[in-house]
């Protein structure tokens, strides 16, 4: 494979002089920046074996190179073995930025090379800024891997379903005339949206374009007293087509957006340059005015309605039942030396599809057992799949995709016997998980606010974890979502009434295991106080957290009441979906500390 990794980087650079380029970037992204894509746009797996998602691949005449987050050094290191393609890992300091990188392996006059369709217009304006410092151009160019890879999987074409209303409790007739009011707040006549789950959301269609996400690749355009919804004419069923000229929707092929704008008549346009790719930008009608700034739809969408809330709550219910069901047979089968990463994989996912409303996982399930615990988005192959032993702890990250509701759950199991070193550092997660899921805070505080809550005990040992503690959920959509985020870095959005995100602190180390402990939490009222309204987190995950690994005498009385009310409540709202032996399974995972 890394001949052929060494190959492809060849034949691309065979292509820059007629391009008149001297260095080509690959992100990872589609023409909608998307976090996951479908396989036609996998470019940047292609070209250098790497298969996180998340990456940008940098090739110059004589180097190639690969910067990724944290989530991927391990994963990033073994699959880039082999190749010329070094890898430079985000936010070390001494990893040079892409910028930096080109700066120094190119001349002045050089020019860098990029499909502008796979860049938001904030990123291309970034580069050039930076990039023209040492006089390098920016250049947009068709894309070149489509000459390369000759069996480049086609565009999706499965098609769009109606997601009823009776799920998202509000029809897209009102979604789209709430937007028109949030115009008409910044002056807008029009907004042009290109992210797939926020036009999923506004026009409640669902599809199967990328995995795991159940969106539609197409871009949506709401003017003042029409929507023009660009998609392949292959995607609309005799239903769907009657179902958007009932919602007032003009239906173009998905290929006229760009000519679309080109064209575009109305006095102001309102697009956000961070998730509009350059070539959309660059294509609007010098005569039309654009405004930057946040589509609406990202914090409408974010906040869930009363129907919403209810559906999360019942998906959750079922998601814990398959979760116990599968944890029972996990304790069980363990010792049977017959199970791996993958069978048990496979096993939660037959669990899960004999729940109601099931319509797929939300993300493909990380089960990394001892060491492969420590690569925080492991996925077990034929080649690094492990037998299971009742000893060491197995890192168990999975989610499920339901009508009512989008689930994401990580939870880390004791099989067997456990060092003291794994016993304490799962402690220390536990101790950060609970005091996030305890937090009360002001209404207006962000995020960053309270990210420390959940990293102070692993801080107080000097660990730490790169990710990010908690990131929004979509509804029965993408399992990441914004615009609010729980992290070390800034993010001016703060935390509002509905908001679901994640509560997911972990500590990783190298060769020996991973730990992570996620609940999805929902944010709701804690009352009036001083200087106004207070928030607070409901933890709406319902699934044992295991006890084996705790150190008891390392959590306070409030921490120990915590996890006990929890498990109360995960008992009581779990019992009635299960069978006698489930539910005397559950009485002893959920009995108190």
């Amino acid at each position: 494979m890394s001949q052929t990794i060494n190959d492809r980087l060849q034949d691309l650079r065979a292509l820059f002089s007629q391009e008149g380029i001297q260095a080509f970037i690959i992100p990872s992204t589609d023409p909608h920046l998307s976090e996951y894509v479908a396989p036609h746009w996998k470019s940047r797996e292609w070209i250098s074996g790497f298969t996180g998602s998340a990456g940008t691949v940098v090739i110059t005449t004589s180097q190639a190179g690969l910067w990724t987050d944290s989530r991927y050094f391990l994963q990033a290191a073994q699959q880039l073995e082999g190749t010329e393609i070094k890898l430079y890992k985000e936010m070390l300091p001494e990893t040079p930025s892409i910028s930096a990188f080109l700066s120094a392996q190119l001349t002045p006059g050089d020019a860098v090379g990029i499909d502008g369709k796979m860049f938001s217009a904030e990123e291309v304006e970034r580069m050039q800024a930076e990039l023209q410092k040492c006089q390098i151009e920016v250049k947009s160019i068709s894309d070149p891997l489509d000459k390369l890879w000759t069996d480049r999987p086609p565009m999706p074409e499965a098609p769009a379903f109606i997601y009823e209303t009776q799920y998202a409790g509000k029809s897209s007739i009102e979604k789209i005339a709430i937007i028109r009011k949030e115009l008409k707040k910044c002056n807008a006549k029009a907004l042009f949206l290109s992210a797939l789950d926020e036009i999923a959301w506004t026009l409640n269609l669902r599809g199967n374009d990328v995995h795991c996400n159940p969106v539609l690749v197409s871009y949506l355009l709401i003017e003042e007293n029409e929507t023009h919804y660009f998609i392949q004419p292959q995607k609309i069923t005799a239903e769907v087509a009657t179902y958007m000229k009932e919602t007032g929707v003009n239906l173009h092929a998905y290929e006229e957006a760009e000519t679309y704008l080109s064209r575009i008549s109305v006095e102001s346009l309102l697009l956000n340059p961070a998730k509009t790719n350059y070539a959309m930008y660059s294509a609007v009608n010098p005569d039309c005015r654009i405004i930057h700034g946040a589509s609406p739809v990202t914090l409408l969408k974010a906040i869930r309605n009363e129907q919403e809330i209810a559906g999360i709550h019942a998906a959750m219910q079922r998601d814990g039942v398959a979760l116990v069901k599968f944890l029972k047979w996990l304790e069980a089968s363990v010792s049977t030396g017959k199970e791996t990463e993958i069978s048990v994989d496979k096993k939660l996912h037959e669990f899960r599809a004999e729940q109601d409303l099931y319509m797929g996982e939300s993300f493909d399930t990380i089960a990394g057992y001892k060491e492969h615990g420590a690569i925080v988005h492991y996925e077990a192959t034929p080649e690094t799949d492990v037998q299971l032993k009742p000893e060491g702890f197995l890192l168990l990250d999975s989610g499920a995709q339901y009508l009512d509701g989008t689930t994401d759950i990580t939870r880390t199991i004791a099989l067997g016997k456990l060092t003291e070193e794994e016993k304490t550092d799962y402690t220390l997660i536990l101790k950060g998980h609970i005091a996030l899921a305890m937090a009360v805070f002001p209404a207006g505080t962000r995020g960053a606010q309270l990210d420390v809550l959940a990293r102070m005990p692993i801080w107080q040992r000097r660990m730490n974890f790169l990710h990010g503690t908690g990131h929004g959920v979509g509804h029965f959509l993408n399992v990441h979502e914004g615009p609010q985020s729980i992290r070390m870095n800034e993010n001016p959005v703060t935390l509002q009434l509905g908001m679901l995100t994640s509560n997911e602190p972990g500590v990783y180390k190298a060769g020996s295991h991973g730990i992570r402990t996620e609940n999805l939490v929902l944010v709701v009222p804690a009352g009036e106080g001083m200087f106004g309204n207070y928030l607070q987190f409901e933890t709406v995950t319902l699934c044992p957290i295991c006890k084996k690994g705790i150190i008891k005498e390392l959590l306070t009385s409030e921490e120990i009441n915590w996890l006990n009310q929890y498990h109360q409540t995960v008992y009581e709202k779990l019992s009635p979906g299960l069978n006698k032996e489930e539910q005397a399974w559950l009485k002893e995972a959920t009995s108190q500390l």
